[in-house]
């Protein structure tokens, strides 16, 4: 793909290997056996919530670009955030999924909508062999998985005849970061912000692509139970999440929220078309 030579470029690399660290650092939860099988669940019902809500915006947002002849590859599906309300607007959907887990939950949620213009790959993106090339190329909720992140855009392009998307989270929520700070005492300075949608459009404006990004809002509700876990996820690679320290968030989201949760989330759109 054609690429322009700058004399002068910005040193992100630094910055997105201190995030990235942060990120992958080992879960240290232990006050329940089955969290991550439970966790993988409440991601799915997050996501399912208000009819994939989160889903049917960044949709909405790429209206023009959509039709039903494109072909489309999703990498990292997940629970279907994105391939559920996107399999209604275009021919089909090729899903890679590395996680045999969330292959399973999103089987299952494309069944309950009767889906069937889609095909499931359990493979990692950087080693699966595609040999065919699609309309459109598309992640969402991934950068954060992503180690060396032009080599990730250069594929993207290298499958698009068209366009390729990014979808990526912005922001953490006031109470996840109260909780931080109440329960891990230390003053929360972006440990775990999902705010990485700047890097690829550095990278992509330093090869002279023309990216269109648009911000959404969504939300979706937690119960007092999936909002331990939710916390924990985060708290978890800072603290071991023993017995005591999950009744610590459980304290604490009672006195600060109750028995339930609405989260208001933010998320990047962006889109681009690959120069030949």
């Amino acid at each position: 793909m054609k690429k322009r030579e700058l004399k002068y470029r910005i040193n992100w690399q630094d910055a997105w290997k201190e995030m990235r660290n942060e990120r992958i650092r080992k879960l240290r939860v232990t006050y329940d056996e089955d969290f991550l099988k439970k966790s993988a669940e409440d991601f799915s019902n997050r996501y399912k919530w208000n009819d994939y809500e989160s889903g049917r915006g960044v949709v909405n947002l790429l209206g023009d670009i959509l039709n039903k002849d494109l072909e489309v590859l999703e990498i990292g599906p997940g629970p279907g955030t994105l391939t559920i309300p996107l399999s209604e607007r275009v021919k089909n959907i090729v899903c890679l999924e590395a996680s045999p887990v969330n292959i399973q939950i999103l089987k299952r949620n494309l069944q309950e909508k009767e889906i069937t213009n889609f095909k499931l790959i359990n493979k990692y993106w950087e080693k699966a062999k595609i040999e065919d090339r699609f309309d459109l190329v598309i992640c969402s909720h991934f950068l954060w998985m992503v180690e060396d992140l032009k080599k990730h855009l250069d594929r993207m392009e290298k499958f698009s005849n068209r366009y390729c998307v990014i979808v990526q989270p912005c922001g953490r929520d006031e109470v996840t970061k109260k909780a931080f700070e109440d329960i891990c005492g230390e003053r929360y300075t972006g440990q775990f912000e999902p705010d990485a949608e700047y890097f690829p459009y550095l990278i992509l404006r330093e090869w002279s692509r023309f990216v269109d990004v648009h911000y959404l809002e969504y939300s979706f509700k937690l119960n007092l139970e999936e909002g331990i876990r939710y916390i924990a996820s985060y708290l978890g690679k800072f603290i071991e999440v023993d017995e005591q320290a999950a009744d610590r968030i459980r304290k604490f989201l009672l006195a600060e929220v109750g028995e339930s949760w609405m989260v208001l989330d933010k998320a990047a759109v962006m889109w681009w078309e690959p120069i030949r």
